[in-house]
């Protein structure tokens, strides 16, 4: 029997410091870097997110440490960095991935794109979604009034949908969350709106993206699949099947199917042992040996 290929922690860990950008001659200090950060890693999370393993801006940043609730923490430059590029379109930002604050480089976002219930004509295929229960009733609404009236900050958008009552906010927030998981709304700017004088201005992916579902059309879902799942192990390393499901949202089946062709390619390496861990792990071939 052959023996189990391993992995050391350390080698591991090393390699993470490189793509997430924690050595101190690595740090990102400037909005370029950060646009090149993205560029780069694919796709990264804004913050890190508890339970999952992604390169985060912040940590490219401000370094390997919790997010603080100071204000003046010298790491939160890179909430300006987000708010005044939102309209810029040097990255893509939405909710995306586990839902949770994600930026993904132009060049990759017809790969998510591609995977997306949006099938080419969008003024019209969130009706079906609707229609079969995979759309929900606010999520409708926040969309067609979009659809009729065009760039909307949260707080205009909120009442003209009709969901501004108090019982109706988790429900509206829900709604945003599942459009921009779905590529189908983003923010792309920041309006002086509501209590707090600050309230994301949201549009619909389309008509601000317009090249976009063209250049998705051309992308096969399979090679989607390969795409999206060999970035994220050039950025992590190492991750086990389950992370990948539980990252993209996809079925077990897809994501084995994307594993495989990266592993008949020579790009992964399957069944690898990770020193002191439980499971088998997915690794990058270049980094094993």
């Amino acid at each position: 029997m052959a023996a189990m290929l391993t992995l050391s922690p350390d080698r591991l860990a090393a390699y993470r410091a490189e793509t997430y950008r924690l050595h101190p001659d690595l740090k990102v200090t400037t909005r370029d870097q950060a646009v090149d950060f993205v560029d780069r890693r694919g796709f990264v999370h804004f913050w890190p997110v508890k339970g999952v393993t992604l390169p985060s801006l912040w940590a490219a940043v401000a370094g390997d440490r919790p997010v603080p609730d100071e204000h003046d923490d010298p790491g939160h430059v890179t909430w300006g960095w987000k708010d005044e590029m939102l309209g810029a379109r040097r990255w893509y930002y939405a909710k995306v991935l586990r839902r949770k604050a994600t930026f993904i480089a132009l060049d990759v976002v017809p790969s998510f794109y591609a995977l997306s219930e949006n099938y080419g004509e969008p003024e019209q295929d969130y009706l079906l979604q609707y229609q079969e229960g995979r759309l929900t009733f606010e999520a409708k609404a926040v969309y067609e009034t979009l659809l009729s009236e065009g760039p909307l900050d949260s707080i205009s958008l909120r009442k003209l949908a009709r969901l501004s009552s108090k019982e109706s906010e988790s429900r509206f927030n829900r709604a945003l969350e599942l459009l921009q998981g779905d590529f189908k709304i983003l923010p792309t700017g920041v309006a002086q709106a509501g209590a707090w004088k600050y309230a994301f201005i949201y549009d619909l992916v389309h008509r601000f993206y317009p090249e976009l579902p063209e250049q998705a059309r051309q992308i096969r879902q399979a090679a989607a699949r390969r795409r999206l799942v060999e970035l994220y192990l050039q950025a992590v390393g190492a991750a086990s099947e389950k992370a990948v499901t539980s990252l993209f949202g996809w079925t077990k089946g897809e994501s084995a199917a994307a594993i495989a062709a990266l592993t008949g390619a020579g790009v992964l390496l399957p069944g690898v042992k990770l020193e002191g861990q439980p499971g088998e792990w997915l690794a990058l071939a270049s980094l094993v040996g």
